[in-house]
């Protein structure tokens, strides 16, 4: 008897398990499916994203449904259309011999009528988003009244993403002797409340530690400064040649920059958020699950669903505000029994984060080194070698071979293989020779360069900001304080002794808005000039709200006109910061980036 057969699942299932390769039930599938099987009841299941979980509760519900009736007995609901659509061909595969079983999804950016169409055929099973569902119910075009059991796949997800209501609305519609599934890989407030508002006495299985993430995944992070995070971004990937991976961003824009700013760098990147029309994702995850993409770069919406087993490293290039969206980030790694790693960039003024994730997770954050750019040049080196060594030959090279003798006649074997070497090599070397130390001590101290996580940074009361724009730029008290305030997303009052100078200007705000406020001003443009916010030295500023205007705001325009001391010391340091983007290609905020391709 094989460990499925031990599980009680039926031939036809064993048949379509042995076709599919699986040799032994993950932990989720082997503590799941006997509970299913052998009992009508509730299930709330907690297990990581990547531990098999639509087969857990996908084998049941197939053993469990009537394939001869044509009504609609099974319906699971999942956060994004990847998702449903995944779900759906795997239940179709599992199901391939049981004669009669339809399978229909449900999801936004398709055409509703030929999905009522198909549902009006005849679909025992129904996988659908939230939104999609909850308009068809609306419509009158499915009927969920009979169903017997609910699946929640990814309830955590689905609530993060603002699914609650429509949640409720469509478990409404369900009768009340329904059995209800519920699987997520951590256990937040919102989906309590489901579980106690729709379920009955659930039975409850974990896998692994509640809201722990997967013990395959090796967390680490990095400390920069903060307009070092696209460098040293570089030079992460740059360590991994071989690395295929998932680049969290907090925003859609920044999202669509770092990836085009990698694929300007010669990197096989796309991007993934929620600007682009369903044809242009479809094409992104398509080449990224051919492997033509190797770094992704994602929002948290975007990327949920993405279900890739041999996703090597996770970086989050921006932490996420929730714990719960950490979890979800690294669990795209480590899956399938394989090992993974989560990286993190990190300022020094957020090592906080990585305190607060490691104490809910219970698990232990490495810290680690950016590596310098003499290390990078030794790994590619080595990488190079390797791969010319286990090269498979291709016969039709032969048919050259004597044209080629003659070219590289006279150079001996030695001589040959630093040449071959040398061209992949050099242009690291060119690129990397000279390149300064991006990591920062716990102390924000650096081998070399200025950088703002020098000064401390308040963790109370207000923090005093500098900017790089002022008069000259159109901006006085009250259109800068609207442009902050709506490009970093505060409240009217959250910025406040806002005191504009002719090149250059300054504000407040609380110290809990300074992580947001520097890390939407990291390498952010404003018709094509970079736009640089920095802890300032300087603790004054004008009376909060009127932006100085009263208390020295006025003082400050009319004393950069007459070109006085301070006026002319702004000037010198708005020069020196458009100059000081040179220093190192993708990072500062100049206009002379480098733009070496490699």
């Amino acid at each position: 008897m094989t460990k499925f057969e031990a599980l009680g699942l039926d031939k036809p299932l064993l048949d379509a398990i042995t076709d599919l390769g699986f040799e032994s039930p993950s932990e989720v599938q082997e503590k799941a499916i006997p509970i299913l099987l052998e009992n009508d009841t509730d299930l709330v299941a907690l297990a990581q994203t990547g531990t098999g979980k639509t087969a857990a509760f996908g084998f049941p519900l197939i053993q469990k449904i009537d394939s001869k009736s044509r009504t609609t007995q099974g319906l699971i609901l999942s956060p994004t259309r990847e998702l449903c659509l995944q779900i759906t061909n795997e239940i179709k595969l599992y199901s391939k011999y049981v004669k009669g079983l339809n399978v229909v999804a449900i999801y936004g950016g398709a055409s509703i009528s030929e999905q009522a169409n198909q549902i009006k055929r005849g679909a025992q099973i129904i996988v659908a988003t939230p939104g999609r569902m909850k308009d068809m119910i609306n419509r009158g075009m499915v009927n969920i009244s009979k169903i017997d059991y609910c699946v929640l796949d990814e309830a955590d997800e689905m609530l993060n993403m603002g699914f609650m209501e429509d949640i409720k609305d469509i478990l409404s519609n369900t009768p009340d002797e329904k059995f209800t599934w519920l699987f997520s890989a951590t256990m937040p407030r919102e989906v309590s409340t489901i579980a106690k508002k729709f379920m009955h006495n659930p039975q409850e299985i974990t896998v692994g530690a509640k809201n722990s993430g997967a013990t395959t995944v090796q967390h680490e992070y990095y400390v920069i400064g903060g307009r070092d995070r696209y460098p040293a971004l570089k030079r992460l990937a740059d360590t991994n040649p071989g690395i295929f991976s998932v680049v969290f961003c907090r925003t859609k824009r920044d999202t669509q920059r770092v990836a085009e700013k990698l694929i300007e760098d010669g990197y096989n990147a796309g991007a993934l958020h929620g600007d682009l029309s369903q044809n242009q994702r479809d094409l992104v995850m398509n080449a990224f699950r051919k492997k033509q993409i190797q770094m992704l770069v994602a929002t948290d919406v975007a990327a949920r669903g993405i279900d890739v087993d041999d996703i090597t490293h996770v970086i989050n290039y921006q932490l996420p505000d929730e714990i719960e969206t950490y979890t979800h980030r690294s669990g795209r790694t480590g899956r399938a029994g394989k090992s993974g790693v989560s990286m993190v960039i990190v300022t020094r003024s957020e090592l906080r984060k990585i305190k607060a994730i490691e104490n809910k997770l219970q698990t232990e954050f490495l810290s680690k080194k950016i590596p310098t750019g003499m290390e990078i040049c030794e790994i590619q080196l080595y990488h190079l070698a390797n791969k010319i060594k286990n090269t498979e030959i291709n016969e039709q090279v032969d048919n050259y071979l004597p044209a080629i003798n003659d070219v590289l006649q006279g150079i001996d074997r030695e001589e040959l293989i630093k040449k071959i070497i040398s061209v992949e090599f050099s242009r690291f070397y060119d690129y990397y020779n000279k390149t300064k130390d991006l990591n920062i001590s716990d102390r924000g101290e650096r081998s070399e360069g200025r950088d703002r996580s020098k000064v401390e940074i308040p963790t109370s009361g207000s923090v005093r900001y500098f900017i790089n724009v002022g008069e000259r730029d159109d901006y006085d008290w009250m259109t800068l304080k609207d442009f902050i305030k709506e490009t970093v997303g505060l409240g009217r009052e959250d910025v406040f002794k806002v005191d504009v100078k002719e090149s250059f200007s300054f504000f407040n705000t609380d110290a809990e808005h300074s992580e947001k406020v520097l890390s939407t001003f990291t390498e952010f443009k404003v018709d094509g000039r970079f736009v640089n916010v920095e802890v300032s030295n300087n603790p004054g500023g004008g009376g909060r709200g009127r932006g100085g205007r009263d208390r020295g705001g006025d003082r400050g325009r009319s004393s950069s006109r007459s070109r006085n001391k301070g006026g002319d010391r702004g000037r010198d340091r708005s020069r020196n910061n458009d100059n000081r983007g040179s220093r190192d290609s993708g990072g500062g905020y100049g206009s002379k980036k480098s733009k070496r391709r490699y």
